[in-house]
């Protein structure tokens, strides 16, 4: 197939060697040996290392990439370019490209523009762009921007790469930063940028570097060591081989950090140097494997991690330092992997289920952490800390989360209830602690022996002859309904009258808190 004549009535010398080198992908560097950084690409750039030699427009990379005429050679065709001053916005949008675009070390003052496209891998590494757009595009393989700075946000949102994504070391600012325009555009273009007013785009999208919502990735998702001047949106995204944002940094200004809700992943590695300044949010995301916090620094303004809704195997909460509202209410975990510190402020638990937790908490950790919650007393929380700890056979620990319960819920009430409970608390411990009975029993029933010893009642009936035992009348007088008779025989005399009647009164109290605690003990955890 013969080759396809430039459009073009000149081109410059790097243009002319890109087009002789694309029927065969062989690499085109124009870095002369300089170590260049793609930065000083624009017009303020040392005309030394970035001269007419080495400008191309995107316009021929776009006709190259876009010609299908273009062939002869048994080698793939592509665009392998390095070193190079790319003017002009690449604009593949809504095409189907069968050939490779790998871009080193350039400079891209234009924007990259692949919405609706299908192509195959496309690599634009330690590359200086203003802005990279690839909504709804198709991408056979690999999608790589290691290195690179992108100025004005990368947009990805409803995008499918089969292989991976890469944008570990990637520099991401956002759209509402200062756009990065050629010499001699006219200023007031540079609200185009942002989205023209009547145009598709939000303004949400001002304050976001990766928009990314619906993104499905088949491979992994490397964003290491990314930092992001504004926050990812990953909505609906999907990573079928996980998402790694170890030693990340992404500062946030008026929206979250990250915006995952309803992600689903096989792994969510936010840990080993990650760093969030605003809220890390993944309400109802879904993680197949660990997500994990090991070694992250949290920071936002009221709520700094939302973690609701959300399914995961195991949750790795151990961070660095980490200040803000934890809310991890009504999400399933199979193992929580923490430790107290892990909550410097709120944490909202209500509706939490997991199967075990791991860390260096003690119970009395467990009871402050259930108490930290900003809704008050919730019961939920109580009983899935107690059905842990009975499952793993440490039945007092549940007692003890379930005693905590009765007296975080008293509390709620009005006064009548928290003196009925304060009085059932110190009598049988809500029945929790039936032992505190026997030990109120053994005490009064020790104080009416020694004083009915000392001061004996009279025997009420003359005509037989009895022995009085001050032990078994003490101990008939506690009985709610006298077992022994020695009620009717014999009639204290004086103040002890109102021992005895103190002692019947007793008796009726134990007996009513015993029955009313064994029927809290007895009730199913599930009873309100």
């Amino acid at each position: 197939m013969a080759r396809s004549r430039p459009p073009f009535h000149r081109l410059t010398s790097a243009e002319r060697r890109l087009w002789e080198a694309y029927p065969t992908g062989a690499w085109v560097d124009l870095r002369e040996g300089h170590e260049v950084d793609p930065s000083s690409g624009g017009p303020w750039g040392s005309k030394g290392m970035w001269g007419r030699s080495r400008v191309v427009r995107a316009e021929v990379i776009s006709a190259l990439v876009l010609d299908r005429g273009v062939g002869g050679s048994a080698r793939v065709p592509g665009v392998r370019l390095a070193g190079a001053r790319i003017i002009g916005d690449l604009n593949l949008s809504d095409a189907t490209i069968e050939a490779k675009v790998h871009l080193l070390d350039c400079h891209i003052a234009g924007t990259v523009s692949l919405n609706d496209a299908r192509t195959r891998g496309v690599r634009l590494r330690r590359c200086d762009i203003l802005r990279f757009r690839a909504s709804r595009a198709t991408i056979d393989g690999l999608l790589d921007l290691d290195g690179s700075t992108v100025h004005a946000g990368v947009r990805l949102d409803n995008a499918h790469v089969t292989g991976q994504l890469r944008l570990s070391g990637t520099r991401v600012g956002t759209p509402g930063e200062a756009p990065y325009r050629e010499p001699g555009a006219d200023p007031s273009e540079a609200a185009s940028w942002n989205g023209p007013e009547g145009s598709e785009e939000p303004r949400t999208w001002e304050s976001v570097a990766l928009w990314a919502g619906g993104l499905a990735v088949d491979g992994s998702a490397f964003l290491r060591d990314m930092r992001a001047t504004g926050g990812l949106r990953l909505i609906g995204a999907r990573f079928s081989s996980g998402l790694y944002l170890q030693g990340a940094v992404v500062t946030a200004d008026g929206t979250p950090a990250v915006h995952a809700d309803h992600m689903q992943a096989a792994a969510a590695e936010l840990g080993a140097g990650f760093t969030a300044h605003g809220t890390v949010r993944l309400r109802g995301a879904r993680i197949d494997g660990v997500l994990s916090f090991h070694g992250s620094v949290l920071r936002a303004r009221g709520r700094v991690l939302h973690l609701s809704h959300m399914q995961a195997d195991e949750l790795i909460l151990l961070p660095e330092s980490i200040e803000g509202e934890v809310n991890l209410g009504y999400s399933r975990f199979g193992v929580l992997f923490d430790r107290p510190d892990s909550y410097p402020g709120d944490v909202r638990l209500n509706g939490l289920t997991y199967e075990s937790l791991r860390g260096p908490a003690t119970l009395a950790d467990r009871l402050s952490w259930l108490r930290r919650d900003p809704g008050g007393y919730l019961p939920q929380p109580y009983e899935q800390l107690a059905a842990y700890y009975r499952r793993i056979g440490h039945e007092p620990d549940a007692r003890r989360v379930l005693l905590a319960r009765q007296r975080a819920r008293r509390r709620t009430l009005r006064v009548p209830g928290r003196l009925w409970g304060r009085l059932l608390d110190g009598l049988v411990g809500y029945g929790y602690r039936p032992w505190l009975a026997g030990l109120w029993a053994a005490l009064l029933l020790a104080t009416g022996t020694a004083i009915f010893t000392q001061w004996p009642p009279h025997q009420i009936g003359l005509d037989e002859s009895r022995h009085f035992n001050a032990f078994v009348y003490t101990l008939d007088l506690l009985v709610p309904v006298s077992v022994f008779e020695q009620r009717g025989a014999w009639e204290p005399a004086g103040w002890t009258q109102w021992l005895a009647n103190g002692l019947i009164a007793a008796g009726w109290i134990l007996a009513t808190a015993l029955i009313a605690g064994a029927s809290r003990l007895l009730r199913p955890s599930n009873a309100p």
